[in-house]
């Protein structure tokens, strides 16, 4: 009896995504992404501080100033995430609070930024892998601000957004269960990461990830 030859598409399916890896850098952004998001496993730069004791357990304190959003979960103590925040010509600071929450938001683009950009979907179905929401929003007040995930994890850190304020889904997640509807915001430019009571001491989350290297990938790459 003739033995049938095995095949190996699962491994020829690495191989091309190893591939697509190694010619498109966003596809490598990307797969960062996935496994964690970040620099830190499972945490994308999640950070417990000692902050300000002037702000109460539950709220969220976001510093554009320091491009973190805090969530304070204790006296004296709070959970600082990295964000990216809003272009200079869409600033806007105060207090408001998280009047919705959902999981896989869709997405519908404001006129402002169907005017600038045309192009854009008119709409995008909530868990699309394109969705500028990522998996989880908190919505603030009446406004079209929000607090919420990524398509784009690469922009965190940056000044790119049209108000709202962006994390890495990773983070998003964690945020998410903790704030509870009702929940003050504070959007702020004051900056908390050095002295006194404030962010001055993170404690950082788990081991950190090292970037993929050549040696990492099947001959031939």
């Amino acid at each position: 009896m003739n033995a049938r030859p095995v095949t190996y598409r699962p491994l020829t399916a690495l191989l091309a995504a190893l591939f697509v890896l190694l010619t498109h850098p966003v596809s490598a952004q990307q797969l960062f992404w996935d496994w964690g998001g970040g620099d830190a496993v499972g945490a994308s730069g999640r950070e417990i501080v000692r902050f300000s004791e002037r702000f109460a357990p539950g709220q969220i304190v976001v510093s554009f100033g320091d491009r973190r959003l805090y969530f304070v979960a204790g006296v004296g103590e709070a959970i600082s995430y990295p964000i990216a925040i809003p272009r200079d010509e869409d600033r806007w600071e105060g207090v408001t609070t998280v009047t919705n929450k959902r999981v896989n938001p869709s997405w519908t683009p404001t006129p402002a930024m169907t005017a600038e950009n045309p192009r854009l979907p008119r709409w995008v179905p909530g868990g699309h892998p394109m969705n500028p929401l990522g998996v989880r929003a908190l919505y603030l007040g009446e406004s079209t601000y929000r607090i919420h995930g990524t398509d784009a994890p690469w922009t965190i850190g940056t000044a790119v957004s049209k108000g709202c304020i962006r994390m890495y889904n990773q983070d998003v997640l964690d945020l998410y269960p903790r704030v509870s509807l009702g929940a003050n915001v504070t959007v702020t430019w004051e900056r908390f990461q050095s002295g006194g009571n404030y962010a001055s001491a993170p404690r950082t989350v788990g081991p950190r990830l090292r970037e993929m290297r050549q040696s990492d990938l099947p001959r031939g790459f």
